[in-house]
């Protein structure tokens, strides 16, 4: 059985992320983390914040922190509100630790000593008024090819081509405003992906059929237009020092590491910090060197990452001549927009991840977002639908379900499992059914088809409201109580399923069902089809709680009150 690495995109640190990066990368990460963990995988699950370049050196300025604290306040800020989401990361690391500087700076050495890095002068952009060289981010103006007037330097966010600064029309200093900018010349490292393109082809080619279409689509992209040498080196203040000992000159000018050169290394780097933590001092290079297939390597990604996770970043890895692993499947998603439009702050317009958490518990937002993932193509986001899912979804299929049986059962047989009659007709149907809803839920989960596994769970759950309306034991009590105590029994059985295999989707609401019955010996992570079919698993004479309501409806008011707040008008028809 192989072992499972996974790894979501790198947040980046200026600032709190909205629910489409949740939905693009972590949760849905999580999710399958969580899954994998449950049918007893070996599963490793790495993220970090994304600390290096030029938009933390801004966002640093204006807060007026240096940058080093701000990084490290905005760590704490963003780690708090993925524990809020019940994200279940084995570690959640920093690009900016010691463990990134030496693997990034090994990674330099190993392409430099091998041909692929070559020092070359350039001409760069400077800006007078500013008294420096301008990174490409401390660039913006219009792309050339969409027309968008606030593209990077780097790339243009609207359209996501590959820029450099000398490509913009009307490029401007993001420092100061200036548009007085000159070309001078500096020095600069290139990683030569040009002389690695036929390899990156065979990579990709050898995985073209495994990937979703949007992956394998951006990467043939790229590939289709030819890989350019590319600059992994900026005139920063922030990052990983170019070494000494292989580039005296460009570290003496205090040269760092292009941002997208050290971030996916930082995969790499945070398994190492995840390492060095351990007690038993685990080997880090046992998940990433010369594992070959025994170890399956899943990243999670926004359309807007593809380009750097199946090209760039192969490319740095072959360049080494190391046996790193390299990515088996790359889950991308496309955008979720917020009735159509972007999220924006400067707007407000959009929910982000810490006004969701103040709003309405993980669950709610966890659910929502896998059952509407992006993933054949964009999905809008409205309130309407939004509570939509919830009230019909959660509150009412799942929710309602758990607190009329047990609230029924509690008050018509007191507060343990009641015994009841023999399983008949009914349950044997109900079991067939369960079984090969189950075996439905675990091949998309298996396939990372998240939106149709939500479905599928769903539908798990609609089974139990339909055969506690065909049994009806409320009228089944007054004519035939031990028949009213089996559909009860057979009732409960079904929210202990639920509370196993609803636990990637809702862990707080699972483990509440799961609480709510008496079980010391309880301790299945998942539940196989067989036993899913016979509807066992808790024992007659078993002491079980109400629990709270699991999901409150969100109301006409509440809406109206999330549109004030959060703006967005209903999509016409």
């Amino acid at each position: 059985m192989a072992r499972h690495l996974i790894t979501s995109a790198l947040p980046y640190i200026n600032g709190i992320k909205h629910l489409g990066n949740m939905v693009g990368s972590m949760l849905p990460a999580d999710v399958y983390a969580r899954y994998l963990r449950q049918r007893g995988h070996d599963v490793l699950y790495i993220c970090a914040t994304d600390e290096h370049g030029t938009p933390a050196e801004l966002a640093a300025a204006e807060a007026g922190l240096p940058v080093a604290d701000f990084c490290a306040q905005q760590y704490d800020v963003q780690r708090r509100i993925y524990e809020g989401f019940g994200l279940a990361f084995d570690h959640f690391g920093r690009s900016s630790s010691p463990q990134n500087v030496e693997i990034t700076q090994h990674f330099a050495r190993q392409l430099h000593k091998n041909g692929f890095i070559e020092e070359r002068a350039v001409r760069q952009m400077f800006s007078a008024a500013d008294g420096r060289f301008l990174p490409d981010r401390y660039i913006i103006g219009t792309c050339p090819h969409c027309g968008y007037d606030r593209a990077r330097g780097d790339q243009c966010e609207h359209c996501t081509r590959v820029l450099d600064p000398t490509d913009l029309i009307e490029p401007r200093s993001t420092i100061s405003g200036s548009t007085a900018l000159e070309m001078r010349e500096t020095k600069h490292l290139f990683l030569l992906q040009s002389s690695l393109e036929s390899e990156v082809k065979e990579f990709v080619d050898a995985h073209t059929d495994e990937w979703p279409v949007l992956s394998s689509s951006i990467a043939h992209k790229w590939l289709t237009e030819g890989l350019q040498d590319r600059s992994i080196t900026r005139d920063l203040d922030w990052g990983v020092p170019v070494p000494a000992d292989t580039w005296p000159e460009l570290a003496a000018e205090g040269k760092v590491f292009y941002v997208w050169f050290d971030a996916p290394i930082e995969y790499l780097g945070a398994t190492k910090e995840w390492a060095d933590e351990q007690p038993d001092e685990r080997d880090w290079k046992s998940w990433w060197y010369d594992v070959d297939d025994a170890v399956r390597y899943t990243e999670f990604m926004a359309k807007d990452n593809v380009p750097f996770h199946t090209v760039m970043f192969p490319a740095t890895q072959l360049g080494t001549r190391e046996p790193w692993k390299k990515v088996d499947f790359v889950k991308s998603f496309n955008w979720l927009t917020y009735y159509g439009g972007k999220f924006s702050t400067s707007q407000n317009r959009g929910i982000f991840t810490d006004a969701a958490l103040e709003l309405l518990p993980a669950d709610y937002w966890r659910y929502f977002l896998m059952a509407a993932a992006p993933e054949s193509d964009d999905a809008s986001f409205s309130w309407e639908f939004f509570s939509s899912q919830v009230n019909k979804d959660l509150a009412d299929t799942l929710g309602n379900f758990v607190n009329r049986v047990l609230s029924f059962s509690r008050k018509r047989f007191g507060d343990s499992v009641p015994e009841g009659g023999q399983p008949g007709e009914a349950e044997e149907k109900l079991g067939r059914d369960i079984a090969e809803l189950l075996t439905e839920y675990e091949e998309h989960l298996d396939a990372l088809r998240f939106r149709k596994a939500a479905a599928a769970l769903r539908a798990l759950w609609s089974a139990g409201n339909v055969y506690l309306e065909e049994k009806a034991p409320w009228l089944e009590i007054k004519t035939d109580p031990d028949a009213a105590a089996l559909t009860l029994r057979t009732a409960m059985n079904l929210i202990h399923l639920y509370a196993i295999l609803s636990e990637p989707f809702v862990p707080t609401a699972a483990r509440t069902m799961r609480d709510a019955f008496a079980l010391s010996e309880d301790t299945a992570t998942w539940v196989s089809s067989d036993r899913a079919r016979s509807l066992n698993s808790v024992p007659v004479g078993t002491d079980f709680t109400v629990p709270p309501v699991l999901f409150q409806k969100i109301t006409e008011d509440d809406l109206d009150a999330y549109r004030e707040r959060f703006g967005g008008e209903p999509e016409s028809d």
